[in-house]
């Protein structure tokens, strides 16, 4: 993929909601609700400091992460939906 965010945005994978609940009832894709879970698949460079130093990202490429419900902007990127968002955005990782 050709695709490079700026500064301190994240591009996301979201990871595939179950299809069934535990007691074995098949959940339609209407009822489904997005997952909150996903993975990194490219990260920008970081943010400017007030000192006007790059600031590394805490997250990288393969990482699982946790974001918020209504985090970031959807797009389509070659066929393949996912979410642009900032770091800030990102609760945290998933070991």
């Amino acid at each position: 993929m050709k695709f490079r965010p700026l500064h301190d945005r994240v591009l996301v994978k979201r990871k595939e909601s179950e299809e069934k609940t535990a007691g074995g009832i098949i959940i339609p894709d209407t009822a489904k609700e997005k997952p909150q879970q996903g993975e990194v698949i490219a990260v920008g460079p970081g943010a400017r400091g007030e000192d006007g130093q790059i600031v590394a990202l805490d997250v990288k490429v393969g990482d699982n992460v946790l974001f918020g419900k209504w985090s970031g902007t959807e797009v389509t990127i070659e066929g393949e939906d996912l979410l642009i968002m900032k770091e800030t955005d990102i609760m945290g990782i998933v070991e």
